[in-house]
This record gives C-alpha cells, structure tokens and sequence, in this order.
C-alpha cells in the first residue's frame, strides 16, 4: 500500500472483510481466523510459564483486581480514542493515511458478534504479545527502560503501517502510553479492555452507522 503508485489518500484499508459469499461458509472462517490468531497467545504464555514462571501473575491475568482493571480499561479507552480519532482525520486531512473501513461483513445476525469477537482477539493478541511478553522478556534480558518502551511501541506502529503513516503515529503513541502502564501496574487486563473497547466502537460503530459516517 505505502509504494502503490495510487496516492496514499486515495486508498482504502480494509479491515474484516466477507471472505466468500456463501454466508455459513463465511461464518465458519472468520470464527476459524479469530481461532488460529490466537495461538501466538497461547504460545507466549506458555514460554513465560517455562520462564520466568507463573505467566497469571506476571501479567496481572487475574480478578484480584477486577474494578481498578475495569476503571483504568475504561479511562484509556476514553484517553487514547478521542485523541486518537482527531488524529485519523487529520492524517486524512493531510493525505498520509488511507481510508480505512473498519468493517465489511454482510448484514446478518452473526456479523456484530463476530465483529465483538474480532476486537477481543485483537485486543488480547497485541497486548499479550507485544506488551505482556514482550515487554517482560526484554526486562528479563536487561534491556534498558526507554528502549523496552520503544521496541513495544514501535512493533504495534508498524503492525499498523498499512493503514498509512497515520496510524503508525497513532498507534506507537498508544504503545507507549500502554507499556508505560504495564511497567506501572503489572496488569495486562485494562490494556486488553481498552483496546477491546476502541475495536468494538470501531467495528461494530461502522457497521450500525456506516451510511451516517461518511464524512469519516
């Protein structure tokens, strides 16, 4: 997308797109794809349970704090999505971000709650991999503080590179403002709620209120 020859505002970023037009056989793969995207979590886990141990507890993946996981989830979805939505449409604005389309399922009763779906997996995804593990590995090997922040900001920037230079500010900002959390409070779960939040408001927002968002 960044070295097509189309402008980088003329181009459109799709996001959860209709995979086949028969509508089960649809169903059936998006629910596959949330599925195997979550293996790398799975994985992750697991090498911090072999080493440094007790993953649950390094990453605060449990319910002693369940209201202040809650609150703060809440509070940096509210910080990072209204800043972060100016920030899209100046992109735009200026001509360094794509247009992106946050959804593209059919209208069909499953498609909000694969949409629901589709956020949590991104969500658990990119917090337990690119902060959660990430950020405890390089801790683990030393790695000094601002560089650990960097390195976790700077992979979920680029994870979002396709959507324009945009959303590469955009999101290695909100890196940076999430592993700074993680290194404050050793809990994975507001980080996962937040970002659960800004996806569903995303997806599931478009969906809903496509025709009325066209000025987006």
């Amino acid at each position: 997308m960044l070295t097509a020859t189309t402008p980088l505002s003329q181009q459109s970023a799709r996001l959860n797109p209709s995979l086949t037009p028969r509508p089960y056989l649809d169903l059936t793969y998006q629910l596959l794809g949330i599925f195997f995207a979550l293996v790398p979590v799975l994985l992750a886990i697991h090498f911090l349970n072999r080493d440094p141990g007790n993953a649950r507890d390094l990453l605060g993946l449990n319910t002693r704090r369940w209201k202040f996981d809650i609150g703060s989830g809440v509070a940096l979805a509210t910080i990072i999505g209204i800043p972060g939505l100016g920030l899209y449409l100046g992109a735009k604005a200026l001509g360094v971000n794509a247009n992106v389309v946050p959804a593209g399922l059919p209208d069909l009763w499953w498609a909000v709650p694969v949409l629901i779906l589709a956020a949590v997996e991104n969500a658990v995804l990119e917090e337990v991999v690119a902060v959660g593990y990430l950020v405890t590995r390089l801790k683990q090997w030393d790695w000094r503080l601002p560089t650990v922040i960097a390195v976790s900001a700077l992979l979920r920037g680029s994870y979002h590179l396709y959507q324009g230079f945009g959303a590469f500010v955009g999101n290695a900002i909100m890196g940076v403002i999430f592993a700074l959390f993680f290194l404050r409070y050793k809990r994975i779960g507001p980080l996962i709620i937040a970002h659960t939040l800004l996806d569903v408001v995303a997806f599931v927002g478009y969906t809903l209120l496509a025709d009325r968002l066209n000025w987006i």
